[in-house]
Parts: structure tokens; sequence; C-alpha cells
């Protein structure tokens, strides 16, 4: 049975929240981010903060320069979810194959020929029942879908049909296009290629000869072909947590009791989600806003936030560098949900990750405060 394509997109879904929770921002520009008197970065921001050139991942100190009248708020993920998870039930009303893209993003398949008729009454229905914005597009695959929401955008609906692509979509620039970021443009500048009507004409083995694998999908792109299925359920492939620093750091203690508590963060959405990794990685980002990250793959899958720490720890002080330093991260992957998991009759069993349960669990009854690692007992916050 063939299917049409939505995307559905919360326009500006923070700052959405944040204004229609609270009618004193209405009308006005909204940044939900950092504090703009510490570092940081803007998570997101209303349309009117947009037009004095705000954008997500901006620092918040530009952000403030820009725009020093705007609404500055702190991220309240918790209410934030709260919310998406309202807009989900409306999704399911709708559609039965939906495919979670982040907090504020999903693809939905509908019956072929219903996809305008059903965007409609989406969109209907979360601003009635939710008083939020959402952008749809609606096409026969991801790739049009997610072009046709972007041209929405905000507020809107569109529909891309693939004899559309020709007028709608092979005029714009080659950046435009699903999958091309600033290197793989400049690549394609350098062989002549600007805009997508002119990377669909290229020759698809030049393409290769350039781009190995990748260049035949670009192809395929340009002419509005993709093939991609949606998947309802979404697999977690990676959980990690990271901190930028209010103010450059250079005791390397201080970042060695941050990077325990970011263990303990990791290991305690690894342990709730019911999963185990083997590969850990720490992000280090310097004062310059240089960035590397190193990764080391255990022999055994782990949720643990002692083994967690262990290996971050180890991996800062082998590849830290000279300080200062302005963020730091951990970030566990190579998951397993442990159904397939086998225990050697060699291998100790996991008490780390035994007494972190447990751990959890107090702090669940009795609050995250009752419990603390000894080396947290005396660190003040930077």
């Amino acid at each position: 049975m063939s299917h049409d394509i939505l995307l559905c997109d919360l326009d500006a879904f923070f700052a959405s929240v944040e204004q229609r929770d609270h009618p004193e921002y209405r009308g006005r520009p909204v940044i939900v981010g950092g504090r703009p008197d510490e570092r940081g970065v803007v998570a997101t921001c209303s349309y009117e903060a947009r037009k004095y050139g705000i954008r997500s991942a901006m620092p918040m100190n530009r952000a403030v320069k820009l725009c020093p009248n705007a609404v500055f708020l702190p991220v309240d993920m918790a209410r934030y979810r709260r919310v998406s998870a309202q807009v989900f039930a409306v999704y399911v009303r709708f559609a039965a194959q939906i495919e979670p893209v982040s907090i504020d993003e999903a693809y939905l398949a509908v019956p072929s020929g219903k996809g305008m008729a059903t965007a409609r009454k989406i969109r209907e229905t979360v601003r009635r029942e939710l008083n939020l914005p959402v952008s749809i597009g609606v096409s026969v695959n991801k790739l049009l879908a997610k072009m046709a929401c972007e041209m929405a955008k905000p507020d809107g609906l569109k529909q891309i049909k693939p004899e559309d692509v020709p007028a709608v979509i092979w005029p714009l620039p080659v950046r435009k296009l699903y999958g091309v970021g600033p290197h793989t443009e400049e690549r394609l500048r350098q062989i002549g290629v600007r805009t997508i009507g002119q990377l669909a004409m290229f020759p698809e083995n030049e393409l290769v000869r350039v781009f190995g694998s990748f260049g035949a999908t670009l192809h395929q792109y340009a002419n509005g072909i993709d093939s991609r299925e949606i998947e309802p359920v979404r697999k977690v492939k990676s959980v990690g947590e990271e901190i930028t620093f209010p103010r450059d750091v250079y005791d390397k203690e201080a970042i060695l009791k941050t990077l325990l508590e970011l263990a303990e963060q990791v290991g305690c959405r690894l342990r709730k989600k019911g999963l185990k990794g083997r590969t850990v990685m720490v992000k280090i980002r310097y004062s310059d806003f240089s960035a590397i990250t190193r990764s080391r793959t255990l022999p055994d899958f782990v949720d643990g936030d002692g083994t967690i720490y262990r290996v971050a720890r180890e991996l800062f002080l082998a590849n830290c560098g000279r300080p200062p330093w302005r963020l730091v991260g951990i970030q566990v992957s190579n998951l397993d949900d442990g159904a397939c998991e086998q225990l050697s009759l060699f291998t100790e069993p996991d008490r780390d990750g035994q007494l972190c349960k447990l751990v959890d669990e107090l702090r669940e009854k009795y609050g995250k405060d009752v419990i603390k690692k000894a080396a947290l007992l005396n660190f003040s916050s930077f």
C-alpha cells in the first residue's frame, strides 16, 4: 500500500511554548538557551528574534549583542517534553505509522491521496487544543516532505509532488538539498554544481568518483528520489551529556569532578532506558572553540557510573592538551538493550552497574541529593 509522507515540525518549539504560556512574551523576541551573562548557546528563538539575525546554536553573548532587549529564558526541558508528548498524542489520532525525529519533529505515513487533508486536520487540532504552530510538508517520500516543510515555515502547509521537482526543487541552491553541508557544498562548487538542478543533471558516475557511494545518494536526492522507509521506533544510538563552562577553566581537578557528574548523568539515563554501551567518548573544547573527541571501545557492555567515569578520565588525561578548557562532554554509544548479552564464566558480575541501580532507586525515593559521590561533596559550582 502506497503512502503519503508528512513531516510535522513544531515552529520555534521552545519559544512557542513560552509565548503560549506567557502572554506578555507574545510578539516579542524570545531567546531560549543559556544565561545571557554566561557562556552557552541559543537552543531556539522566536521568529521575532530571527529578524535580528539570531539562530540556534549561536553563542548567547552574540545573541545579546544582536538583540539586547529580547526575553532571555532558560531551557525547561521537562515542560517541553510534556508538551511534546501532548502533540504526539494528536499525531497518533491521524496516523498509524509515526517516526519521531526529535522532540519537535516527526514523519507520519498516511494513505496515498490523504496527505493534504490529514495535514490540515493535524494543524487545526494542534492549534485548537494546544495553541501551538506546526508546519507540515507533504509528499511521497521523506526527502520531499522535509523540503516541503522547510518551504512551509513558519506555521504553514505545502505539498511537493514528484512532477513538481523540476520547477520547485531544481532552481534552489544546492545547499538547500537534504544531506548537503558546507563541506559538500564547497566540493560541488569546485566541480561547477551550484543548483540542485545542476546536480540532478551531473553524471552520476562522476559524482561517485568524487564522493564515493554518497555521490549516488546525492544524485537520487537531486532528482527527488528517496527510498528510506518510515521507522516507527527509532533506535537510540548514543546517550551523552556535556557542559559549557561560564568561564574558561584552568583547573584539571575541577574538570575531572565535572566528568564524574556527567558520568553519573549518562549512567542514570542508560539505566532508565535499560541500555548498556561499549564505547565511551570524551569531547573537549578549548577557549579558541577548537574541539576534539576521543573514544575507547570496551570488551563488555556497561552502564555503571564508575566504569564510564574511569574511561572518560583516562581519555581526558591522555588528550586534554593545555588549559584552559571551555566544554567537556561524555557520550556512550555502541548500545545494546541487554537482551542478547551473555555473561562469560570468566567475567566478574557488573557490581558497578548493580550498585548504581540501587543508588538510582534511593534517589528516586528520597531525592537526588540523598547520596553523593565523595569527590563531589566539596565541589563548588563554576
